[in-house]
């Protein structure tokens, strides 16, 4: 049977990488959006997949008509643009709840969710996306879940409110001013996009073998300092744009946030299992990551 999957978050970063790569491998693809998204990530891939403005039509409606058997679940407010904790919850907690029963009405056989390995209760985002993990873990019936907790994503076409589409312009700003930082000595797990794709392959083409109820979390193992992390970003852009950038790293001059996490705790051994092997250097992610930025 022809797998026919419906995708969430389809505009987003891991959404549109996860819709391109759906339609090179030949799945049928429904994606729900907003009819006021902006699809600039994946304008090119219009003629692949078929799509339905959720203020236009229930999510209920586009179940019953499309039949999918494969839900990924992407979609997540995350607060940066001063969402209401009522809007973070519309989005993370109740319209993932609203999918969910769809698909459980449907018979569809796997639901795919995304989360988060941050403590439940460092911010509205972390705990509203644990809540809902909550949820799947208790609402499980003829259905499997898969529940991917996945570490520091980077690739090209992130969002520039986050920390490297941030840092990257700020770097290639033809400025002389210091670019403030704190001292990066926390650590963090740095997956390059497509590794991260790889993981959601591996689940579809294993999921016959599934059990009720999956948990994976989504990392190299390899952490490093995120100075670290930085300063090999600020190297490859002097070496290609030859311009001054490590002199105006100013580490140390802002504290960190509130719970700052100095080294998430993560065990990938499950994933291993399952054959996962990331095939991106943490060099080789920058180097594919910046080409989109220059």
């Amino acid at each position: 049977m022809k797998k026919k999957i419906l995708l969430t978050g389809a505009t987003g970063f891991l959404g549109s990488h996860l819709l391109k790569n759906f339609i090179l491998n030949k799945f049928e693809v429904v994606i729900l959006k907003r009819s006021t998204s902006n699809l600039w990530r994946i304008n090119d891939l219009c003629k692949g997949y078929t799509a339905y403005d959720i203020d236009k039509i229930s999510v209920f409606e586009v179940f019953e008509k499309e039949k999918p058997n494969i839900i990924v679940h992407t979609a997540c407010s995350y607060g940066r643009s001063n969402e209401s904790i009522i809007d973070i919850l519309k989005t993370n907690l109740f319209f993932g709840l609203e999918i969910f029963e769809a698909a459980k009405k449907n018979k569809s056989q796997v639901f795919i969710n995304v989360d988060s390995l941050l403590p439940r209760n460092l911010n509205s985002y972390s705990l509203s996306k644990a809540q809902f993990t909550d949820w799947l873990k208790i609402n499980k019936q003829n259905i499997d879940v898969v529940n991917l907790k996945i570490e520091h994503m980077f690739g090209p076409m992130d969002d520039n409110t986050k920390f490297l589409g941030w840092l990257t312009n700020k770097m290639l700003t033809k400025t002389k001013a210091s670019i403030d930082l704190t001292t990066g000595v926390q650590k963090r797990d740095f997956i390059f996009i497509d590794d991260i794709v790889e993981v959601f392959n591996l689940v579809i083409n294993n999921k016959n073998n599934l059990n009720v109820f999956t948990e994976y979390e989504v990392g190299t193992g390899n952490f490093i300092p995120v100075k670290e992390f930085i300063i090999k970003i600020a190297r490859q852009l002097e070496d290609t744009k030859k311009i001054e950038i490590l002199s105006r790293l100013n580490f140390g001059a802002i504290p960190y946030r509130e719970g700052e996490i100095m080294e998430p705790l993560l065990d990938n051994t499950k994933l291993k299992r399952l054959g996962w092997v990331p095939k991106y250097s943490i060099e080789q992610g920058i180097k594919e990551t910046l080409k989109n930025y220059l």
